[in-house]
Protein backbone atom coordinates (compact mmCIF):
# COMPACT_ATOMS: atom_id res chain seq x y z
CA UNK A 1 0.00 0.00 0.00
CA UNK A 2 1.31 3.44 -0.96
CA UNK A 3 1.40 5.75 2.05
CA UNK A 4 -0.13 9.20 2.29
CA UNK A 5 2.66 11.73 2.67
CA UNK A 6 2.67 15.50 2.17
CA UNK A 7 6.10 16.59 1.03
CA UNK A 8 6.83 20.11 -0.15
CA UNK A 9 8.01 19.85 -3.75
CA UNK A 10 9.56 22.64 -5.83
CA UNK A 11 9.77 22.34 -9.60
CA UNK A 12 11.90 24.77 -11.60
CA UNK A 13 11.38 24.20 -15.27
CA UNK A 14 9.78 24.64 -18.64
CA UNK A 15 6.09 25.14 -19.25
CA UNK A 16 4.19 24.74 -22.51
CA UNK A 17 1.03 23.32 -24.03
CA UNK A 18 0.73 20.07 -25.95
CA UNK A 19 -1.27 19.86 -29.18
CA UNK A 20 -1.95 16.12 -29.46
CA UNK A 21 -3.07 14.20 -32.53
CA UNK A 22 -4.30 10.83 -31.23
CA UNK A 23 -4.75 7.39 -32.73
CA UNK A 24 -2.37 7.56 -35.68
CA UNK A 25 -2.00 4.12 -37.25
CA UNK A 26 1.60 4.84 -38.31
CA UNK A 27 4.32 7.40 -37.78
CA UNK A 28 4.17 10.68 -39.74
CA UNK A 29 6.25 10.88 -42.93
CA UNK A 30 7.21 14.13 -44.66
CA UNK A 31 5.27 14.60 -47.87
CA UNK A 32 2.41 12.32 -46.83
CA UNK A 33 -0.84 13.02 -45.00
CA UNK A 34 -2.22 10.65 -42.37
CA UNK A 35 -5.37 10.92 -40.27
CA UNK A 36 -5.83 11.12 -36.51
CA UNK A 37 -8.76 9.69 -34.57
CA UNK A 38 -8.92 12.68 -32.21
CA UNK A 39 -7.18 15.90 -31.23
CA UNK A 40 -6.78 17.65 -27.89
CA UNK A 41 -5.05 20.67 -26.39
CA UNK A 42 -3.56 19.81 -22.98
CA UNK A 43 -1.05 21.03 -20.44
CA UNK A 44 2.40 19.96 -21.61
CA UNK A 45 6.06 19.94 -20.59
CA UNK A 46 7.91 17.27 -18.65
CA UNK A 47 8.12 19.56 -15.63
CA UNK A 48 4.39 20.28 -15.52
CA UNK A 49 3.39 16.64 -16.02
CA UNK A 50 5.69 15.63 -13.16
CA UNK A 51 4.22 18.45 -11.04
CA UNK A 52 0.65 17.32 -11.66
CA UNK A 53 1.53 13.69 -11.00
CA UNK A 54 3.18 14.31 -7.65
CA UNK A 55 0.48 16.80 -6.60
CA UNK A 56 -2.15 14.17 -7.43
CA UNK A 57 -0.43 11.86 -4.93
CA UNK A 58 -1.07 14.40 -2.18
CA UNK A 59 2.09 16.52 -2.06
CA UNK A 60 2.31 20.31 -1.81
CA UNK A 61 3.79 21.56 -5.09
CA UNK A 62 5.14 24.91 -6.24
CA UNK A 63 5.98 25.58 -9.89
CA UNK A 64 8.62 28.15 -10.90
CA UNK A 65 8.78 29.03 -14.59
CA UNK A 66 8.13 31.58 -17.34
CA UNK A 67 5.39 31.78 -19.98
CA UNK A 68 4.25 34.39 -22.44
CA UNK A 69 1.48 36.83 -21.67
CA UNK A 70 -0.77 35.04 -24.13
CA UNK A 71 -3.65 32.57 -24.27
CA UNK A 72 -1.35 29.55 -24.06
CA UNK A 73 0.39 30.99 -20.99
CA UNK A 74 -2.97 31.57 -19.32
CA UNK A 75 -3.99 28.01 -20.21
CA UNK A 76 -0.88 26.56 -18.53
CA UNK A 77 -1.28 28.56 -15.33
CA UNK A 78 -4.98 27.76 -15.01
CA UNK A 79 -4.36 24.05 -15.63
CA UNK A 80 -1.74 23.93 -12.86
CA UNK A 81 -3.99 25.81 -10.44
CA UNK A 82 -6.82 23.35 -11.05
CA UNK A 83 -4.44 20.65 -9.79
CA UNK A 84 -3.81 22.62 -6.60
CA UNK A 85 -0.29 23.67 -7.62
CA UNK A 86 1.06 27.05 -6.54
CA UNK A 87 1.83 29.24 -9.57
CA UNK A 88 3.08 32.30 -7.69
CA UNK A 89 6.57 31.63 -9.07
CA UNK A 90 5.48 31.69 -12.73
CA UNK A 91 6.41 34.89 -14.59
CA UNK A 92 4.32 36.04 -17.56
CA UNK A 93 6.29 38.16 -20.03
CA UNK A 94 5.16 40.36 -22.89
CA UNK A 95 6.76 39.96 -26.31
CA UNK A 96 7.61 36.26 -25.94
CA UNK A 97 5.46 33.29 -26.89
CA UNK A 98 4.62 30.37 -24.64
CA UNK A 99 6.20 27.14 -25.90
CA UNK A 100 4.24 24.54 -27.86
CA UNK A 101 4.83 20.84 -28.46
CA UNK A 102 3.05 19.08 -31.32
CA UNK A 103 2.50 15.45 -30.32
CA UNK A 104 1.71 12.79 -32.93
CA UNK A 105 0.67 9.75 -30.94
CA UNK A 106 0.31 6.12 -31.99
CA UNK A 107 -0.76 3.37 -29.59
CA UNK A 108 2.85 2.45 -28.82
CA UNK A 109 4.87 5.67 -29.09
CA UNK A 110 4.82 9.29 -30.17
CA UNK A 111 6.72 11.82 -32.25
CA UNK A 112 7.30 15.34 -30.92
CA UNK A 113 7.93 18.71 -32.55
CA UNK A 114 8.62 21.53 -30.09
CA UNK A 115 8.70 25.31 -30.42
CA UNK A 116 10.59 26.31 -27.25
CA UNK A 117 9.34 29.89 -26.88
CA UNK A 118 9.81 31.04 -23.28
CA UNK A 119 11.36 27.67 -22.39
CA UNK A 120 14.63 28.83 -23.95
CA UNK A 121 14.75 32.24 -22.20
CA UNK A 122 13.87 31.31 -18.62
CA UNK A 123 16.53 31.99 -15.94
CA UNK A 124 16.42 31.46 -12.16
CA UNK A 125 18.47 33.22 -9.49
CA UNK A 126 16.07 33.68 -6.55
CA UNK A 127 17.72 31.01 -4.43
CA UNK A 128 15.92 32.12 -1.29
CA UNK A 129 12.76 30.82 -2.94
CA UNK A 130 14.06 27.28 -2.33
CA UNK A 131 13.74 27.62 1.43
CA UNK A 132 11.07 25.51 3.11
CA UNK A 133 10.92 22.69 0.55
CA UNK A 134 11.79 19.00 0.89
CA UNK A 135 12.57 18.14 -2.73
CA UNK A 136 13.54 19.83 -6.00
CA UNK A 137 12.83 18.40 -9.45
CA UNK A 138 14.54 19.63 -12.62
CA UNK A 139 14.09 18.43 -16.18
CA UNK A 140 14.39 19.29 -19.90
CA UNK A 141 18.03 20.35 -19.67
CA UNK A 142 18.53 20.70 -23.42
CA UNK A 143 15.38 22.69 -24.17
CA UNK A 144 16.12 25.25 -21.47
CA UNK A 145 19.18 26.76 -23.08
CA UNK A 146 19.28 29.89 -20.88
CA UNK A 147 18.77 27.86 -17.71
CA UNK A 148 21.46 25.25 -18.47
CA UNK A 149 24.25 27.29 -16.90
CA UNK A 150 22.15 27.71 -13.75
CA UNK A 151 21.50 24.00 -13.13
CA UNK A 152 24.62 23.27 -11.01
CA UNK A 153 24.16 26.44 -8.91
CA UNK A 154 20.46 25.73 -8.37
CA UNK A 155 21.31 22.24 -7.15
CA UNK A 156 24.11 23.52 -4.92
CA UNK A 157 21.78 26.02 -3.29
CA UNK A 158 19.02 23.42 -2.91
CA UNK A 159 21.39 21.03 -1.18
CA UNK A 160 22.54 23.76 1.22
CA UNK A 161 18.89 24.12 2.22
CA UNK A 162 18.51 20.38 2.82
CA UNK A 163 16.48 19.47 -0.28
CA UNK A 164 16.86 16.17 -2.12
CA UNK A 165 17.11 16.56 -5.89
CA UNK A 166 15.85 14.62 -8.90
CA UNK A 167 16.84 15.32 -12.50
CA UNK A 168 15.44 14.08 -15.80
CA UNK A 169 17.40 15.70 -18.65
CA UNK A 170 15.14 14.29 -21.40
CA UNK A 171 16.53 13.89 -24.89
CA UNK A 172 19.06 16.14 -26.60
CA UNK A 173 17.54 17.27 -29.94
CA UNK A 174 21.07 17.79 -31.31
CA UNK A 175 22.08 14.26 -30.17
CA UNK A 176 25.44 15.68 -29.01
CA UNK A 177 25.00 15.10 -25.24
CA UNK A 178 27.59 17.65 -24.18
CA UNK A 179 29.71 16.28 -21.33
CA UNK A 180 28.96 19.38 -19.24
CA UNK A 181 25.75 17.63 -18.26
CA UNK A 182 27.77 15.32 -16.01
CA UNK A 183 28.38 18.25 -13.65
CA UNK A 184 24.63 18.43 -13.14
CA UNK A 185 24.30 14.65 -12.85
CA UNK A 186 26.95 14.56 -10.13
CA UNK A 187 24.88 16.98 -8.02
CA UNK A 188 21.73 14.86 -8.34
CA UNK A 189 20.25 12.39 -5.85
CA UNK A 190 17.98 10.64 -8.40
CA UNK A 191 18.70 10.60 -12.13
CA UNK A 192 15.94 9.55 -14.55
CA UNK A 193 16.61 8.56 -18.16
CA UNK A 194 14.82 6.42 -20.70
CA UNK A 195 16.65 3.62 -22.47
CA UNK A 196 17.67 5.49 -25.67
CA UNK A 197 18.82 8.50 -23.62
CA UNK A 198 20.95 6.32 -21.33
CA UNK A 199 22.59 4.63 -24.30
CA UNK A 200 23.27 7.91 -26.10
CA UNK A 201 24.64 9.60 -22.99
CA UNK A 202 27.07 6.76 -22.19
CA UNK A 203 27.78 5.53 -25.75
CA UNK A 204 26.93 1.98 -24.57
CA UNK A 205 24.52 -0.19 -26.51
CA UNK A 206 23.87 -2.41 -23.50
CA UNK A 207 21.49 -0.85 -20.97
CA UNK A 208 23.15 -2.72 -18.10
CA UNK A 209 26.54 -1.26 -18.95
CA UNK A 210 24.99 2.20 -19.29
CA UNK A 211 23.38 1.83 -15.86
CA UNK A 212 26.63 0.67 -14.25
CA UNK A 213 28.57 3.63 -15.64
CA UNK A 214 25.93 6.16 -14.59
CA UNK A 215 25.83 4.55 -11.15
CA UNK A 216 29.41 5.74 -10.64
CA UNK A 217 28.28 9.32 -11.29
CA UNK A 218 25.08 9.46 -9.23
CA UNK A 219 23.79 7.79 -6.05
CA UNK A 220 20.53 6.55 -7.61
CA UNK A 221 19.96 6.09 -11.36
CA UNK A 222 16.67 4.94 -12.87
CA UNK A 223 16.34 3.90 -16.51
CA UNK A 224 12.79 3.77 -17.84
CA UNK A 225 12.17 0.90 -20.25
CA UNK A 226 8.65 1.77 -21.41
CA UNK A 227 6.21 -1.14 -21.32
CA UNK A 228 9.08 -3.41 -20.19
CA UNK A 229 9.25 -1.60 -16.83
CA UNK A 230 12.42 -0.11 -15.41
CA UNK A 231 15.86 -0.88 -14.03
CA UNK A 232 17.72 1.08 -11.35
CA UNK A 233 20.93 1.19 -9.37
CA UNK A 234 21.29 2.67 -5.88
CA UNK A 235 24.57 2.60 -3.97
CA UNK A 236 25.77 -0.19 -6.29
CA UNK A 237 22.68 -2.41 -5.91
CA UNK A 238 20.82 -3.14 -9.18
CA UNK A 239 17.06 -3.82 -9.23
CA UNK A 240 14.57 -4.25 -12.07
CA UNK A 241 10.78 -4.33 -12.17
CA UNK A 242 8.37 -5.36 -14.91
CA UNK A 243 5.86 -2.92 -16.33
CA UNK A 244 2.08 -3.25 -16.14
CA UNK A 245 -0.24 -4.10 -19.02
CA UNK A 246 -3.02 -1.51 -19.39
CA UNK A 247 -5.26 -0.36 -22.27
CA UNK A 248 -2.97 2.32 -23.67
CA UNK A 249 -4.47 5.40 -25.31
CA UNK A 250 -1.58 7.90 -25.32
CA UNK A 251 1.97 7.55 -23.97
CA UNK A 252 2.60 11.31 -23.69
CA UNK A 253 4.28 12.11 -20.36
CA UNK A 254 4.32 8.54 -19.06
CA UNK A 255 7.95 8.87 -18.05
CA UNK A 256 7.20 12.02 -16.05
CA UNK A 257 4.29 10.33 -14.26
CA UNK A 258 6.69 7.44 -13.57
CA UNK A 259 9.18 9.87 -12.03
CA UNK A 260 6.46 11.45 -9.88
CA UNK A 261 5.52 8.04 -8.48
CA UNK A 262 9.15 7.16 -7.83
CA UNK A 263 9.91 10.40 -5.97
CA UNK A 264 6.76 10.06 -3.85
CA UNK A 265 7.71 6.49 -2.91
CA UNK A 266 11.35 7.48 -2.31
CA UNK A 267 10.29 10.12 0.20
CA UNK A 268 7.95 7.70 1.95
CA UNK A 269 10.97 5.50 2.75
CA UNK A 270 10.14 2.73 0.27
CA UNK A 271 12.99 0.49 -0.83
CA UNK A 272 14.20 0.50 -4.43
CA UNK A 273 11.97 -2.39 -5.67
CA UNK A 274 8.90 -0.69 -4.16
CA UNK A 275 9.86 2.64 -5.70
CA UNK A 276 10.08 1.01 -9.14
CA UNK A 277 6.75 -0.81 -8.72
CA UNK A 278 4.93 2.37 -7.71
CA UNK A 279 6.61 4.34 -10.49
CA UNK A 280 5.69 1.71 -13.10
CA UNK A 281 2.07 1.81 -11.94
CA UNK A 282 1.90 5.61 -12.15
CA UNK A 283 3.49 5.58 -15.60
CA UNK A 284 1.16 2.86 -16.88
CA UNK A 285 -2.01 4.49 -15.56
CA UNK A 286 -1.08 7.81 -17.14
CA UNK A 287 -1.24 6.18 -20.59
CA UNK A 288 -4.91 5.22 -20.22
CA UNK A 289 -6.11 8.76 -21.08
CA UNK A 290 -5.17 11.41 -23.62
CA UNK A 291 -2.45 13.82 -22.54
CA UNK A 292 0.10 13.56 -19.77
CA UNK A 293 -2.07 14.41 -16.76
CA UNK A 294 -5.64 13.11 -17.13
CA UNK A 295 -4.81 9.48 -16.36
CA UNK A 296 -2.53 10.19 -13.39
CA UNK A 297 -3.77 8.37 -10.27
CA UNK A 298 -4.41 9.75 -6.82
CA UNK A 299 -3.34 7.63 -3.85
CA UNK A 300 -6.61 5.74 -3.57
CA UNK A 301 -6.67 4.95 -7.28
CA UNK A 302 -3.04 3.86 -7.21
CA UNK A 303 -3.64 1.57 -4.25
CA UNK A 304 -6.75 0.05 -5.86
CA UNK A 305 -4.73 -0.68 -8.99
CA UNK A 306 -1.91 -2.33 -7.03
CA UNK A 307 -4.30 -4.29 -4.77
CA UNK A 308 -6.22 -5.59 -7.77
CA UNK A 309 -2.98 -6.97 -9.17
CA UNK A 310 -1.97 -8.23 -5.70
CA UNK A 311 1.28 -6.23 -5.81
Amino acid sequence: MVEELRNRIAIIGELNIDLIAIGLDRSPVLGLEILADDFQVTLGSASAIFACGIAQLGNDVTFISRVGRDDFGDFCIEALERKGISTAGIEQVTGQKTGVTFVMSTAGDRALVTFPGTMSTFRFNDYNALGGYDHLHLTSYFLQTALQQDFPRIMEEARKRGLTISFDPNSDPSEKWDEEIFETIAATDILFLNEPEAKQLTSYEDVGQALALLGTRCQCVVIKLGSKGAIAIRDGSVVSADGFSVPTVDTTGAGDSFAAGFVHAYHSGADLPECLTIANACGALSTTCVGGTEGQPDLSGLNRFLEKLDV
